[in-house]
This record gives C-alpha cells, sequence and structure tokens, in this order.
C-alpha cells in the first residue's frame, strides 16, 4: 500500500470542483482502490466538519490516474482551518486503512476548534455578503479586502474591515473584465486586446506572465497570470478596462481570482504541462481551462474558437452563452450558432467579420495587421479575431477594434517572443515562444509562407515535459526540414532530468525523424546557439529562434545582428 500526500492548498476563488472556496489535497496512489480511500475519508471529515459546526459546507473528489484529489468546502476566513482539517481526516482514514488506531478524536477536534476561534473572521464574511446582496466587485486576501474595481474601489487591511452598513454602496461601481485562457495565444490577444481598448479611449490594465499593465504604464514585473495580478490590476484606480490573463497552473492551484466577469475567452486547448495536478490527457486540460466559465455573469459569454476540436467538444455540454470565432465562416458550429442567431466572428475573403444572425460588419482587412505578416500568419488573425470579439463585449465600437488591430505592431517593444520577425540582407529571423507541438505548428505554418531557401531551427525544451510532449514537439519543428536543427541546452530547466538529458533526446528524436545527424548540432545554451545561427546565416534563409529562456538576451543579439553595417 503506497499513499503519499502530495499537497495540501486553499483554492480561494471558483475552480476545477465548483464555484466555491475550498481546501485540496492532493494524494498519489499506487495499490490503492481510490474508492476505499475516498470512504474512508468521506467519513472522517464528515465527522470533524459536522464537530466544528460546519453543517451545510460539502464534500467532494477527483479520481485521476495514479491519484485522487480530496476537496471540502469551507468559509473564505477559515480556509487555512479547513487545510488542517481536511488533512486531519486524511491521516485518520490513512490510519483506518493500515488497521492502525487513529489519534484521539476529541483532541483533534479540540485543535481544529481552537485554529478556527483563532481564524475566524466574522466581519470578512458579514462584508462578503453584503456585497453580493448589492451586487458589488468583492475581492479578498490574507492581507486586503476590496469592494468595488478601479477608481471606485475601497481597499482596507483584512484586520481592519468596516460595519457593510456604513458603506455607501451605490458610490461603488465596477469596470469591464474580461478574461483570457488557453493553451497558446493568450498574451498576444491580451496585449491586442488592451490596444483595442486604449483606442476606445479607456485606460486599460492587464495581466500577463510577463508584468502587471495599467495604460503604459508597467506597476511590475513578472508573472501575474494568478489571482495575486488580478486583485491588483482590479483595484487600481486609474483601471478603466481590465483584461486578464489567466494561466493554467493559477486557476488549479488556485482558483479564479475574481468571482464576475463580463466576457471570459478560451484561445485554444491543447497539450502541455500533463501530468501537474492530475491533469493527464487533453481532455483534462480542457475541464482545467474551462473553469473560467464558473465566472461568468449570469448572461455574460463565453468566446470560443471554432477551429479548436476541444473547445467544440466541451461547448456541446454547456448551457452558457457562446460566442464563437474563427477562421472559416463555413464551419459548421459557426453556420449553425448564426442560423440560430447567435453571434461569431470569422474571417470572409481578407476581411474579419463580426456577425450576429443574419446580419454582419466588416471590420478592418488582414493585410492591414501588423501581425498577420501581410496575411500569412493565420494563427495571429485568429488571436486578432479572439481580441476583436472580446473587446466588442468589453465596450469597444467598430472604430477602435480596427484601428486598435492595425496599430498592435507586434514586435518586441510590445509583445517580445512572440512573433517576432526581423530582416536584413536577404536573412529572415523569426523569434517566437512556442514551446509545444500545438504552438510550433502555427509557426511552422507561417514560416513556409516565407518560402525561405533553408529553415535554421533553434529549439530546446524544459525537463518537466515528458517525453511524448517533447516528441511532438520535435515532429513539429522537423517538419520545417530544418538545416541545420540547433539543439540547445538549457540550463536551470532541467527539472528533474539531468543536465544536457533533454538535448540529447531532442537530437535523437530529430534523427529518427529524417534529419541527418551532421545537420543536428548540439549547445550549452540558446545564446550559443542564437549566435552560431546568425554567424551561419546567408541571404534567403528563414533563422527560427524558438526562444523558451534568455529571451532578452536573443532578442538584444539579433538586434545588434540587424543594425551592424
Amino acid at each position: 500500500m503506497n499513499i503519499e500526500l502530495l499537497d495540501s492548498r486553499r483554492l480561494t476563488g471558483p475552480n476545477l470542483f465548483w464555484d466555491l472556496p475550498s481546501a485540496i489535497l492532493d494524494i498519489a496512489l499506487d495499490g490503492v482502490p481510490a474508492q476505499q480511500l475516498i470512504s474512508a475519508w468521506s467519513e472522517e471529515v464528515g465527522v470533524l466538519m459536522t464537530a466544528v459546526g460546519w453543517s451545510s459546507e460539502l464534500i467532494c473528489s477527483r479520481v485521476y490516474e495514479g491519484g485522487v484529489s480530496l476537496v471540502i468546502n469551507a468559509p473564505i476566513d477559515v480556509l487555512y482551518t479547513a487545510c488542517e482539517l481536511n488533512e486531519v481526516g486524511f491521516k485518520r482514514a490513512l490510519a483506518s486503512l493500515k488497521g492502525e488506531q487513529p489519534g484521539r478524536l476529541d483532541d483533534d477536534i479540540r485543535t481544529l476548534t481552537d485554529l478556527l476561534n483563532k481564524e475566524s473572521n466574522p466581519a470578512l464574511l458579514e462584508l462578503q455578503a453584503a456585497a453580493n446582496r448589492h451586487k458589488k466587485p468583492f475581492l479578498w486576501d490574507d492581507d486586503e479586502v476590496s469592494v468595488g474595481f478601479g477608481k471606485t474601489a475601497i481597499t482596507w487591511p483584512a484586520d481592519q474591515l468596516p460595519a457593510a452598513d456604513s458603506l455607501d454602496w451605490a458610490s461603488i461601481g465596477t469596470v469591464p473584465l474580461g478574461i483570457v485562457t488557453g493553451t497558446n495565444g493568450k498574451s498576444t490577444t491580451v496585449r491586442l486586446a488592451a490596444e483595442i481598448l486604449a483606442a476606445a479611449g479607456m485606460s486599460a490594465g492587464i495581466t500577463s506572465t510577463d508584468y502587471i499593465r495599467v495604460g503604459e504604464e508597467i506597476l511590475d514585473r513578472g508573472d501575474y497570470s494568478g489571482p495575486g495580478g488580478a486583485r491588483t490590476l482590479l483595484r487600481h484606480p486609474r483601471s478603466e478596462a481590465v483584461v486578464l490573463e489567466v494561466a493554467r497552473g493559477g486557476l488549479l492551484r488556485r482558483g479564479i481570482g475574481v468571482e464576475r466577469a463580463d466576457a471570459a475567452l478560451i484561445t485554444n486547448v491543447a497539450e502541455d504541462h500533463m501530468g501537474e495536478y492530475g491533469i493527464n490527457s487533453v481532455a483534462e486540460m480542457a475541464e482545467a481551462k474551462f473553469i473560467v466559465r464558473r465566472a461568468l455573469a449570469t448572461d455574460a459569454p463565453l468566446v470560443l474558437n471554432a477551429d479548436d476540436a476541444e473547445s467544440v467538444r466541451m461547448a456541446a455540454a454547456l448551457s452558457k452563452r457562446i460566442i464563437w470565432y474563427g477562421l472559416d465562416a463555413d464551419k459548421p458550429v459557426i453556420r449553425e450558432h448564426l442560423d440560430n442567431g447567435g453571434q461569431a466572428a470569422y474571417l470572409s475573403g481578407d476581411w474579419l467579420v463580426l456577425a450576429h444572425g443574419s446580419k454582419t460588419r466588416k471590420i478592418v482587412e488582414a493585410k492591414d495587421i501588423p501581425i498577420s505578416f501581410g496575411g500569412v500568419a493565420r494563427y495571429n488573425i485568429r488571436n486578432a479575431l479572439a481580441a476583436m470579439t472580446l473587446c466588442e463585449l468589453l465596450g469597444a465600437n467598430d472604430s477602435a477594434l480596427a484601428t486598435g488591430l492595425r496599430a498592435f505592431s507586434g514586435d518586441a517593444s510590445v509583445n517580445p517572443g512572440r512573433g517576432n520577425l526581423y530582416e536584413k540582407d536577404g536573412i529572415r529571423i523569426f523569434i517566437d515562444f512556442a514551446h509545444n507541438e500545438h504552438g510550433l505548428k502555427a509557426v511552422a505554418d507561417t514560416v513556409r509562407a516565407f518560402q525561405a531557401s533553408r529553415n535554421i531551427v533553434l529549439m530546446g525544451q524544459a525537463g518537466d515535459r515528458s517525453d511524448q510532449e517533447i516528441a511532438a514537439f520535435v515532429s513539429a519543428a522537423c517538419d520545417l526540414h530544418p538545416e541545420p536543427l540547433l539543439v540547445c541546452d538549457m540550463p536551470g530547466y532541467e527539472r528533474g532530468r539531468l543536465p544536457g538529458a533533454v538535448a540529447e533526446l531532442i537530437g535523437r528524436l530529430a534523427t529518427d525523424k529524417g534529419v541527418p545527424k551532421e545537420l543536428v548540432k548540439q549547445f550549452d545554451s540558446p545564446l550559443e546557439g542564437v549566435e552560431y545561427a546568425l554567424s551561419s546565416a546567408r541571404r534567403g534563409d528563414c533563422l527560427v529562434l524558438l526562444a523558451l529562456t534568455q529571451r532578452n538576451e536573443t532578442l538584444e543579439l539579433v538586434q545588434e545582428f540587424v543594425r551592424d553595417k
């Protein structure tokens, strides 16, 4: 019998399981039926929850390959105690399964009751309930609590909360709020949206994996794709419209950082980061991405990619209002949706079109959108359709939609490492963050349209990706017929593998796919590979630099190369 507690944490917002704040345990199982543990745990936590007065709180579980998640719902002011209670229930269940005597129940209940009394914050629950009654935004964390968004937001220290009935609730407002998630295209779509909202005259706030920004001011750099970034931005007085990039990790680790949004967008669902938080398949990944639907207000729409098979599959079981976007107006899911009076965005000829039932509006030509590279970057046309659809829902008119899409340069100054194209003396250099098969296939379609005499491809991968994911990534790279393929080690990103092991695997997989061994060259870092690529490039070449690390150094090196006469 092998049962191991992997993680115990709070789910502070709507999550994979339900809309409720919760405490979760992730358990690794080997040689034990999951249902046997779930049954024993359910009995133990049920006794404990009743003993501390949680008669209306709920429990649930999720079985996945190699493990199980055990979840209990609890009020937001006592989630640390809920984690302790969940762990005590698990330990008591484990002792029972092993035929051992659990600790004294009275002692466990006494300890949990003491923790509960110390953590309890009735003023927090009162303020939360009042905000819900008045239908006003409410945000909380360990340090601060707030009501309202943008310039109307009021924030207090968590231990200095006012009486709910002392507030002028009529003066507390909100701002248009959109959420963006997906496997690929999130950051570009969010930044496109910011450009459109700025064209609409709004001070747009965005979070991303690179920074948090309001208007043109970057408040801080780092990965702000989780709940903390959302709270910071929504409390900022200059945020007049907000678009949040929400990553898979934050959704699974904490849940969504907001409870009500005006629209949510899922760009796509593909294989990436498998094996984390019990997500072991693309179908399970889809469930994780679709967590964002739980933050939508009653009639707020979910914007979905009609070209993405998982999104189409998931949508069939949803009762939410949906708006589709895609490259083909004759896609059955789009055509049927419009025939039934729904809304969609699509490419018609060279035009990006918004449609509602039989009514259509041409917004902008694809060739006029800089990141489409004259219309050949189909994945960025799809990103533009997504951003256009989202921003219309947030209040941008047709003129602002067109102006914003035309204005977004997509170069390294505004979207570093995501489809940055440089040219010098007949040499094209394409820098991108593509880090999985789905993303690289989209890049490869664009690169093929350049019709280079040869493609020099630089790639590497982090060690936490499975061999299967790495093999698919390499296969997509080999479709570009690299001459040569530059394989780079990524120091600091071994993540459980030996130094050089991933680079060796990539090289082996590439030769298995038919790349001649003499055309597979190994480097100790991405920057060394970039230096080699630039020194060996000649007229007619396209350098495809997949800059997963050392991105800024790569950009500086390429920019210096382009400037050098």
